[in-house]
Order: structure tokens, then C-alpha cells, then sequence
């Protein structure tokens, strides 16, 4: 009997010994606070629409030194720059950054003639490609039109993602109004087979509202068929487009970006 209860009291005191070990400690506040890395520090603009102070300005008003011709890379961007604004001319191509980018914030603002004529797709068309592939209108384009009581197909309207997505809402306000984009852009890549690792994906706020929520794009833009991903591609310039109708030529001012580290770094 002393041989049972010696057993039955050292096994309990192991279980209980056992227990005692494998308790965790306390949780404390401190275990989940993080001081680093530490952010930069970035000073705002006096308002949403001016750029940060991290941002690299491509538009100022001034001067076209940040653009160049899409057809002729190096060449100087034939567009007109007067009283701040620059316009599209009729013929001359469209224009893109002399740099490339990756992952970006963007913010870019335009107008159409209030004289503005014409219908549907002939209504101050234009286009901002998001990457720009190449001659023509080879890229990412995200639609710039005048949506204000026009009537058109609504992956066409101002800020599709033209001929793929439908934006959530239409902001767009009226014909010689100042209209503004504040896009998020982050790249596809690649497997070094060349098959897409992740899509392109866009977010953009248009007049303040949001219309496109971090949307997974199927490709680069295609006027007739289906987007789907070709040639893999890195870091690519920023595209406006020439588009060529009849109307009167659009408008834009005040263009910034800010690049953004990759997904997860």
C-alpha cells in the first residue's frame, strides 16, 4: 500500500510539475509593439491635390523636360504648355515619361472643353496608361472621357479600366470642370518562365471617390478581343494619350507621382 501511494503521488506531482512547465507567461502590452523599421517622414501638400514632398512633380505647368514622344523615345514631347496647362496637339502622338516605374501613387488632373462636342466615345476621349508598352496604344490604359450625360459603354466611361472593368460609381463633373485621378498602381510580375506571378492591380479614387478597389487587371488593354498577358515586362513609363477625335483637345495640369516599394518589402 505505501509503494501505491509513494507511485500515485509522484505521478501526480510529475503531471502536475508538467503542467506547471508548459503554462505560458503573462502577456504583456510591450510583446506586440514594433519600432522598426521606422517610416520617413513625409511633409504633405498645403492641400490633397499638391505633392508631398517625396513626390517627383512630371507636370508643373512649366515645361515638358519629364516627357517624351512614345514613338520616338528621346525626342522632345510635342504638346503645347501655356498658363499652367498642358494640352493634347492634334497629330502629334501621344507622350510618355522619360522614366520608368514600378509600384506608384499617382495624381493627375483634367478637363474637357466646356464647347465640348460630340458623342459617346468621340467626347473628349483620351487615355492615362498606367504602364505604357510600347508604340501606338500598347499598356494599361485607364480611360479618361467626358462621362458627364453621355451615354457609352460602361467599360468605356471615364475611369475604366477601359474595356475590362466598370468603375463603381460616376463622379465625373461637368464639361470645362477640372477632374481629378489619385491612382494606385502596383506592377505584375513575373516567373522567370515568363507566366504572371501576380497581375496588375489598380485602385483609383476619381473627383475623391472611390471607383476601381485594388482591382486584379486581365492584361494590358486590347481594343478588340480579350486582355490577356503577353511578353513579362518590368518597370514601364506612364503614357498619355493623342486620342484623335474631332473634339476640342483635353487638358491637364498638376501631375505627380510617388513610387512605392514592392508587395511585402
Amino acid at each position: 500500500m505505501k509503494k501505491y501511494l509513494v507511485a500515485t503521488a509522484l505521478l501526480v506531482g510529475s503531471a502536475g510539475a508538467a503542467g506547471a512547465q508548459t503554462t505560458p507567461p503573462a502577456a504583456k502590452p510591450e510583446d506586440t509593439e514594433v519600432y522598426t523599421p521606422v517610416p520617413p517622414t513625409v511633409m504633405p501638400g498645403k492641400t490633397s491635390s499638391d505633392a508631398p514632398s517625396d513626390a517627383l512633380v512630371l507636370f508643373d505647368g512649366k515645361n515638358l523636360d519629364q516627357w517624351t514622344t512614345t514613338d520616338n523615345p528621346g525626342t522632345a514631347a510635342p504638346w503645347t504648355v501655356k498658363d499652367g496647362i498642358l494640352t493634347v496637339n492634334k497629330g502629334a502622338g501621344n507622350i510618355q515619361t522619360k522614366r520608368s516605374f514600378g509600384n506608384y501613387q499617382l495624381h493627375l488632373e483634367w478637363r474637357v472643353p466646356a464647347s465640348i462636342v460630340g458623342t459617346g466615345q468621340g467626347r473628349g476621349n483620351s487615355g492615362l496608361f498606367l504602364a505604357s508598352l510600347g508604340k501606338g496604344d500598347e499598356g494599361y490604359e485607364l480611360q479618361i472621357l467626358d462621362s458627364y450625360n453621355n451615354k457609352t459603354y460602361t467599360n468605356g466611361m471615364a475611369a475604366s479600366v477601359y474595356k475590362q472593368i466598370v468603375p463603381l460609381a460616376n463622379p465625373t463633373r461637368k464639361p470645362g470642370e477640372w477632374q481629378t485621378y489619385d491612382v494606385i498602381w502596383t506592377a505584375p510580375t513575373f516567373l522567370p518562365d515568363g507566366k504572371v506571378a501576380t497581375p496588375a492591380r489598380v485602385t483609383v479614387l476619381f473627383n475623391g471617390v472611390l471607383v476601381e478597389n485594388n482591382v486584379a487587371l486581365l492584361g494590358p488593354t486590347r481594343y478588340i478581343g480579350k486582355a490577356s498577358y503577353g511578353a513579362p515586362h518590368g518597370p514601364s513609363p506612364i503614357k498619355l494619350q493623342a486620342h484623335g477625335d474631332k473634339s476640342e483637345p483635353l487638358a491637364f495640369r498638376n501631375i505627380w507621382i510617388r513610387e512605392l516599394p514592392a508587395v511585402g518589402q
